[in-house]
């Protein structure tokens, strides 16, 4: 039998990200009665199986009236496709409805999620072994994961105005910053966003220190009720410093799992860092799947390119359930026993606690309170005790989200009395 040694195979398969990936992607799985606070999933109340075959139809009715016959439209949808994506033009217009955004669609790859479009270009940058990335801490697991698999080590800032001291020190020590990875709108796991003029100031930064930023951006259509919303990063770019990371998991359909980025950059060949991401996924995932393209392509034609528009239900309901969770905590710990974060949009909210929050804790929570939620520990790059955890707000409603966070109310409660007479016994 061919037994391998952990330690024989690639350094990422024991590192802390991944584990932490895999972690929370499964640990609903095994607490299946547990009521879930740690996936930053979307909604579920307007999943139809019905609009598939819509979505597929508006697409292949686009094809035919670009002039496409009935085999080249089977073609399109069933066969192997473009490297670059079937729905480049379509995503292109949605950035200009939604986003103020216009890009050549020959910019845009589509890729099998979000994820990808990460890796493919952490893999395109990462040239030796003197590149790095930069990333706001705490950071989405999913970047410093990618990382990881490329051997690109990642830097933390801990805050936008350490960033220019970061980049100093890196290059001093001989190394090559080639990114600032940063999610401007609603951030994952924080929930915090950028004022506008701090959107302007990063972007001269990234001029003055020839950086190129990676926004990525699953959030931004969900403001809470009253807040605008800003202008992306890359709709204030004139310098092409910003490669746009962008999903339809939480403004589509998650199940297709269709993602994209816009590299516009140009390379010294004269063509666009686009290209050359083309050029990488043609050997990782050859194309995304067609069939997910269209009804993606469905969606966005269903909607007349506004997912802005489409998702004004799903943007209700999770800011009613942003005020919920912050409502509840202000009645439940008026004391200043724990603070927490009141984001203006997205899902997360991030609490604060006077004890150690780690998985050990969470698996108590699931087995014994039946509910889960994500320890922050999860989106730091280090070993140390954190005390924090992340709720999210997206996936549950009404009065599964009230007996949700009755029970973490219960926790919490619970570990404030056995933290003090810790205390005491001391």
């Amino acid at each position: 039998m061919a037994d391998l040694e952990l330690s024989s195979l690639h350094a990422s398969l024991t590192d802390r990200a991944l584990n932490s990936m895999n972690f929370l992607n499964e640990i609903s799985h095994h607490y299946p009665d547990a009521i879930s606070l740690a996936a930053g999933r979307p909604t579920e109340e307007f999943f139809d199986l019905d609009d598939i075959p819509r979505y597929l139809e508006l697409f292949a009715e686009h094809l035919r009236t670009k002039g496409l016959d009935e085999a080249a439209v089977r073609r399109t949808i069933l066969q192997y496709g473009r490297t670059k994506g079937v729905i480049h033009e379509l995503i292109a217009r949605n950035l200009a409805v939604d986003e103020d955004l216009y890009v050549d669609p020959e910019a845009i790859v589509v890729t099998a999620g979000c994820q990808e479009a990460m890796l493919l270009t952490l893999r395109a940058l990462r040239a030796d072994a003197a590149d790095v990335l930069l990333a706001i801490s705490p950071a989405y697991v999913g970047i410093t994961g990618a990382a990881r698999i490329v051997d690109l080590p990642v830097l933390p800032v801990p805050d936008l105005d350490d960033l220019p001291a970061v980049i100093k020190r890196a290059r001093a020590d001989g190394l090559r910053p080639r990114g600032f990875y940063v999610m401007p709108d609603f951030a994952n796991p924080s929930g915090l966003s950028m004022d506008l003029p701090t959107r302007r100031r990063l972007l001269e930064l990234a001029t003055a220190e020839e950086l190129l930023l990676l926004e990525d951006n699953p959030y931004g259509l969900f403001p809470a009720a009253g807040i605008d919303r800003l202008p992306t990063l890359k709709a204030l770019d004139t310098e092409r410093r910003v490669i746009y990371l962008g999903s339809f998991a939480k403004t589509g359909l998650p199940g297709a799992r269709v993602g994209f980025v816009v590299a516009d950059q140009t390379v010294n060949t004269g063509g666009l860092f686009a290209d050359e991401l083309s050029k990488l996924k043609s050997m990782v995932t050859v194309n995304t799947s067609p069939i997910a393209q269209a009804v993606i392509g469905g969606k966005l034609l269903d909607c007349d390119f506004s997912l802005a528009a489409a998702n004004q239900r799903e943007r209700a309901i999770y800011a009613t359930n942003l005020a919920i969770v912050s409502n509840h905590l202000a009645a439940h710990f008026p004391n200043g026993e724990l603070t927490w974060t009141i984001p203006s949009g997205g899902f997360f909210v991030v609490i604060t606690v006077p004890f150690v929050v780690d998985d050990e804790l969470l698996t108590k929570s699931a087995q014994e309170y039946g509910v889960l939620w994500t320890p922050m520990a999860h989106f730091y790059d280090t070993d140390a005790p954190v005390n924090a955890l992340r709720i999210s707000c997206s996936g549950t409603t009404g009065a599964q989200l009230q007996v949700a966070l009755n029970r973490l109310t219960a926790l919490i409660t619970d570990q404030l009395v056995l933290s003090t007479r810790s205390e005491l016994d001391l």
